[in-house]
């Protein structure tokens, strides 16, 4: 927690808004997507999935192939329990579906299920594009399928195993467009993913990386992920970071309040 908390503090000082942001490409994405209002039928749709996990009472035996949790005690949790702690907040989901909104991605990733919160966001935020994500838990991937088929989301993918073993044949086949890492939050693990999912990179690629500032470890997996000879433009928000390959800009990090 103290370390979050000094994390944060160096962030406001170090950080900007639309003002201090010289990089035409970034300074039109601060103001025309992450300042601008989201879609007010994206959000009834989001809350009302939000809703529907936060009132599940069910009680489901979750296993961790992660760093655990910092919360629970036991691996029995309840399904709004889960919802409420891991799942996606409403800042970021309603952020995302902006950048969803933005750049319009048609083949999206997605490295961690879990009871499908934000995954219903991707889904809600473009249902036109070609979804794929990755749980390992059954259970709680159990919980996400009833979801999607609860709220029709039927541009979804459900990848069910160790990311050791589901992650290399899919991108390996697939180039995407958008991929969200919300899976380990482990250097190792973050730096393994990222590193196989430059075979699918574009020169409009995004990845987005949640809880770059989540531990130390994070912090050091984020700037070896900046320093990347393929990477030029990267954003942290605090609880993102994200990374764009196009080659047309110069190589630039951000540090920008949302």
């Amino acid at each position: 927690m103290w370390y979050k908390i000094k994390a944060f503090i160096t962030f406001l000082l170090k950080s900007t808004n639309q003002h201090g942001i010289h990089s035409p490409f970034v300074y039109n994405l601060v103001t025309k997507c992450f300042y601008h209002k989201t879609n007010i039928e994206k959000v009834n749709s989001f809350n009302s999935v939000k809703q529907w996990l936060y009132k599940n009472p069910k009680i489901i035996n979750v296993t961790d192939f992660g760093s655990g949790s910092k919360v629970f005690k036991s691996n029995k949790r309840k399904v709004s329990d889960i919802a409420k702690v891991a799942g996606i907040s409403s800042k970021k989901g309603l952020l995302l579906l902006r950048m969803l909104n933005y750049f319009k991605p048609q083949n999206i990733l997605e490295i961690g299920t879990s009871v499908g919160l934000s995954t219903a966001v991707l889904s809600i935020g473009n249902p036109k594009a070609t979804i794929n994500t990755l749980e390992g838990c059954t259970n709680t991937a159990g919980v996400a399928q009833e979801l999607f088929n609860t709220f029709k989301l039927k541009n979804i993918q459900l990848n069910i195993g160790n990311f050791k073993d589901t992650l290399l044949p899919i991108v390996t086949k697939t180039k995407f467009d958008l991929i969200y890492f919300d899976g380990n939050h482990q250097k190792e693990a973050t730096l393994r993913y990222f590193n196989l999912c430059l075979k699918t990179v574009q020169n409009n690629s995004i990845f987005i990386f949640d809880d770059i500032n989540w531990s130390k470890e994070m912090q050091e997996a984020w700037f070896l992920i900046k320093e990347h000879p393929k990477v030029t433009v990267t954003i942290d928000t605090f609880f993102w970071g994200i990374v764009f390959f196009r080659k047309e800009q110069a190589k630039q990090h951000f540090k920008i309040r949302v």
